[in-house]
């Protein structure tokens, strides 16, 4: 969990670098410190709990940190999400941050079908207001993250091989 929550935050640092938006880029960045701050709490309690073993209050304590990393990293994907559809600049030539823009852009590739699609099938009722019932929800970061799996991953293979996991490596 620890390992996956810096993957995250490496992710939404190259993204605030990225973001032509100030405000999501402070955003995000005030997102990745806070989920850095609890990835490393969380490290410190998993470190205790292994010696402590079976202590009641570290258990709860280690369930209570992982429930905040959880929820840090989807405060992340949020922001990401913001930055995405504001815009972002030209990656650099690093290969992380190239595939960083291609996740993100295969992400508004789907989120712009989806409004596409039901602005032409757009059922309304009497008084013009959509149906929710039928309507579909828009596609989000998470959910892209949760359909891939990391056999199926249309990311670019790098040129060079590179030492250690990179950001799009790991199953966010």
């Amino acid at each position: 969990m620890v390992s996956d929550g810096q993957v995250v935050v490496k992710f939404g640092n190259i993204l605030a670098k990225q973001c032509l938006d100030q405000r999501c880029s402070m955003e995000l960045l005030r997102a990745t410190e806070h989920t850095q701050s609890i990835s490393s709490q969380l490290s410190i309690v998993a470190r205790v709990k292994a010696v402590t073993r079976e202590s009641k209050a570290s258990s709860e304590l280690l369930l209570s940190n992982v429930q905040n990393l959880l929820q840090a990293i989807q405060h992340i994907l949020r922001a990401a999400e913001a930055a995405c559809v504001k815009g972002l600049g030209q990656p650099s030539a690093d290969p992380e941050e190239e595939e960083v823009a291609a996740f993100c852009q295969q992400w508004r590739k789907k989120l712009t079908q989806h409004r596409a699609k039901e602005a032409l099938n757009s059922n309304r009722d009497e008084l013009g207001l959509r149906k929710t019932r039928e309507a579909k929800a828009e596609p989000t970061l998470m959910s892209l993250v949760q359909e891939q799996t990391p056999q199926s991953r249309n990311i670019p293979k790098h040129p060079k091989p590179r030492k250690g996991p990179t950001v799009m490596d790991r199953h966010l």
